[in-house]
């Protein structure tokens, strides 16, 4: 079985209930993606930083049941996770707010543990980490963890870099840029989308943003339900399957996508076959509120009959 490493923030999550309520669970861009990876048959660890509350131990439980590893989650005393709490309008477009300055999560890079965790990415095949990962982190942490990265490359892993970009966790755009810069020459597969790239490199077109990105497998979703592969140099659209039902939350759409595409990568799909996968996976997703759908929901036969048979 296939190991991936998802690095990054789980956060208490509050979404919108009736009568003005909400109701508590829990989300993250990089957990949200480990628990869809796990549901696709990857063995999928999370590594991140959780506190000694309850609330953690409410998260590692919760994990755990979904399959997802916990081996590398260090436990922090006296730290708690952060929050954060989803609106969303008529459309399912959403927003969030967000509690988590001193959340523990954000001194990964700076724990005793630190250096065993870095050197654990050698043994993943795949090492998934977004734009949001790289924001919890210094300077210097983020050295740390791109040489760890670079590390684990030789080793025979591979990088895949999602480019969530949130611009509360970059008040410097330049900093921003430049570890963008950074993470696109590491990654071997790049998950971008136009809503991403824009804040960034505002007014640029479609194959303008894509000529930022060096890699030779670049995925660029689309403001329409389509994307955008570059592969090798050459260009792939996909377009997604029509929604068969309403538009509830867009939370996690990014997520799953990454999710179906990875797990489809690893299990023999071409990169098209993939993106068809992810466009579906992120289809259901957003007609149901919250990050994480109900197991039941899941769609069948989702990863291509290609994939499903070179599976272990």
């Amino acid at each position: 079985m296939s190991r991936v490493a998802c690095i990054g923030e789980c956060m208490v999550e509050l979404k919108q209930a009736e009568g003005g309520l909400f109701s508590r669970g829990y989300g993250g861009d990089t957990l949200n993606t480990a628990v869809y990876l796990a549901r696709l048959g990857a063995d999928a660890d999370y590594i991140t930083a959780l506190g000694d509350d309850s609330l953690s131990d409410e998260m590692i439980a919760g994990w755990a049941a979904e399959g997802v590893g916990t081996v590398s989650v260090a436990r922090l005393a006296g730290k708690l996770p952060g929050l954060y709490m989803i609106q969303t309008d008529d459309k399912g477009e959403r927003r969030f707010f967000h509690w988590r300055d001193s959340a523990a999560a954000r001194s990964l890079m700076d724990l005793p543990q630190t250096p065993e965790i870095l050197n654990s990415l050698a043994g993943y095949d795949v090492i998934y980490l977004s734009a949001i990962t790289l924001s919890l982190y210094g300077g210097e942490g983020r050295t740390q963890l791109f040489a760890a990265i670079q590390r684990a490359r030789e080793a025979g892993a591979r990088f895949a870099f999602d480019t969530n970009f949130r611009a509360r966790g970059w008040p410097d755009l330049d900093v921003a840029r430049a570890v963008f810069r950074e993470a696109f020459a590491a990654a071997d597969i790049v998950l971008a989308s136009t809503e991403d790239l824009a804040p960034l490199y505002p007014g640029e077109s479609n194959d303008a943003l894509l000529a930022r990105i060096p890699g030779a497998e670049v995925v660029l979703k689309l403001s329409e339900p389509a994307s955008m592969l570059r592969l090798q140099g050459a260009f792939y659209p996909v377009r997604a399957e029509p929604l068969k039902a309403p538009v509830v939350d867009t939370t996690a759409a990014g997520d799953s996508f990454a999710a179906a595409y990875v797990a489809a990568r690893l299990m023999g799909a071409d990169p098209i076959e993939a993106a068809r996968a992810g466009h579906r996976l992120a289809g259901v997703v957003v007609c149901h509120p919250g990050a994480i759908i109900p197991r039941a929901a899941m769609p069948p036969g989702l990863l291509p009959a290609t994939s499903r048979k070179a599976s272990p």
